[in-house]
């Protein structure tokens, strides 16, 4: 599978998953957000920031329990609940979210 932006051309799994972690960049982000009819705003970026950093972190994309948690510790409970996180991210937060970031499907993520 492949996606394709800007002319050209990077490597996805099945799922869309970039196979590449390094090929991340936000213009690939915002294709596949595109794709799912969502626009990527401050309140997406600021989760899909979070996941990066997090990977960068502990080499794994954390599951969506663990995500909310973090992300309740990092940026208030105002958003580190499911409820916010299901309104950005309809597809599940830790799979869309970590899709757009570029990571790897979490584990447990079905």
């Amino acid at each position: 599978m492949a996606l394709e932006v800007n002319g050209k051309t990077y490597e996805t799994d099945e799922e869309g998953y970039l196979a590449n972690l390094s090929d991340w960049s936000k213009e690939i982000a915002e294709n596949m957000a595109k794709e799912d009819d969502c626009e990527l705003t401050d309140n997406h970026w600021e989760v899909v920031n979070f996941l990066r950093e997090y990977y960068e972190e502990y080499q794994i994309a954390p599951a969506v329990r663990v995500l909310t948690k973090a992300i309740g510790k990092k940026l208030g409970k105002d958003k580190g609940n499911s409820k916010y996180l299901y309104e950005l991210f309809p597809y599940g937060p830790a799979k869309q979210a970590c899709k757009y970031a570029g990571l790897p499907k979490p584990t447990g993520c079905v």
